[in-house]
């Protein structure tokens, strides 16, 4: 079998590393136990954790061993990284729910089976340490100069620096202590993003117990301006369906820019990279055929091949050739909406985020149903008003009666 190192570095994922040939050698000869950290600061994941996912699914594929490690307890700290304010403090009872749910989304992409994969909780050990013992035992091997020159707290100088996030590096640094200890893990990914914190956990198991450990970090996902990827109108492209629905989230990854298409091949399925390489090579009108591949494998991994057909061919009845509207978005009216104002039901839905933004797409005549331009903002609807509504050029939904 191929060595990941290889197949990591070919896909683009690979940004820093802290032993670079000493871990190449390691994942060609040995089965290493390896961990990505996932604070629970919502109940789902979003597009930026899938690509830590798929880091983890590559190398679980060339059999090394993932912890998928929940923070239940980092995240009552926050992570101050990438931040320019502090985060707002979740309580306990939202946490410990978040965590479940995103437990939840892990096992959809990890094969936790016969033991091939651990799914932990840094809850277990941090939320009960005793605190005098921890800046003893843990404390002396952090330097508070070399903290300060981190990136993630650099930045942050100027705003202000809560003494609560200052240790979140040292509570990263200490996860990775005790997997060490528990499951002999000597490697820590995560983004790019979390190099400061990964080097944090590197040198205290080599400090402390004179043990070799290594962290590589992963490229974040961002388009050909380096800006980063997965914000969308309603806000970040989620991967709980109920927050993003299967067809919103097939429709990001077909409208992406053309320049970002081989990337997000290369990082976000599994084709051979053959494959990925001639349709990222396609220009002009072309290169829409790869923009559909990459909707549809995307959708597939995340949603299952079920859904990713019924976004597909949704999108093909509404922009192609296809007739049915079956699997288009529905917005279904009962009774009691067939006196409403068409704008109130399309905020009330959260399909629009404000009346004032209905009204502007009106306005610009950027708004129609069943092909005829609505020109009253105050439109009503009633038990004729079914059919497909059009908001701009690339929304559509199908309004049907319940």
């Amino acid at each position: 079998m191929a060595n990941v190192y290889d197949v990591l570095k070919e896909r683009g994922y690979l940004k820093q590393l802290t032993h670079e040939e000493e871990i190449k050698e390691l994942l060609g000869k040995e089965k290493v136990t390896f961990y990505i950290g996932f604070d629970p600061t919502a109940d789902s994941l979003h597009v930026g954790h899938f690509i830590a996912m798929m880091f983890m699914a590559h190398m679980q594929q060339h059999g090394h061993r993932p912890i998928a490690l929940a923070g239940g307890g980092t995240g009552m700290i926050g992570d101050p990284s990438g931040r320019t304010d502090m985060r707002t403090m979740m309580t306990v009872e939202t946490i410990d729910h978040n965590v479940e749910c995103i437990k939840k989304q892990m096992q959809k992409f990890i094969d936790f089976s016969d033991g091939k994969a651990i799914l932990e909780n840094n809850a277990n050990w941090l939320r009960n340490l005793n605190y005098i013992e921890f800046l003893r035992d843990i404390g002396e091997h952090f330097s508070v100069n070399r903290m300060l020159a981190a990136e993630c707290y650099k930045s942050r100088m100027e705003n202000g620096l809560s003494f609560l996030e200052f240790n979140y590096m040292i509570m990263q640094g200490y996860d990775f202590y005790v997997l060490n200890k528990k499951y002999n893990c000597t490697m820590q990914l995560g983004g790019d993003d979390q190099w400061s914190n990964m080097i944090a956990g590197v040198e205290l198991i080599r400090r402390k117990d004179r043990r070799q450990a290594y962290a590589m970090t992963c490229t974040l996902l961002t388009n050909s301006e380096g800006k980063k990827m997965g914000k969308t109108a309603k806000g970040a492209l989620w991967l709980d369906p109920k927050k993003t629905t299967p067809y919103d989230f097939y429709q990001y990854w077909r409208n992406i820019d053309d320049q970002d298409v081989e990337n997000c091949l290369a990082l976000l399925t599994f084709l051979p990279m053959d494959e990925v390489r001639r349709l990222g090579a396609l220009k002009d009108a072309a290169i829409n055929e790869a923009k559909k591949v990459l909707a549809y494998e995307v959708t597939k991994i995340i949603h299952g091949e079920e859904e990713a057909t019924k976004a597909k061919e949704a999108t093909e009845a509404l922009f192609g050739s296809g007739n049915n509207l079956d699997n288009a978005p529905k917005i279904e009216l009962g009774a009691e909406d067939f006196s409403k104002e068409l704008l109130d039901v399309l905020v009330d839905r959260k399909i629009l985020k404000t009346k004032s933004e209905g009204r502007r797409l009106i306005e610009q005549n950027g708004m129609s149903l069943n092909d005829e331009k609505i020109t009253d903002v105050k439109f009503t609807l009633n038990e004729n008003t079914l059919g497909l509504l059009k908001l701009g050029k690339k929304k559509f939904y199908n309004i049907v009666k319940k």
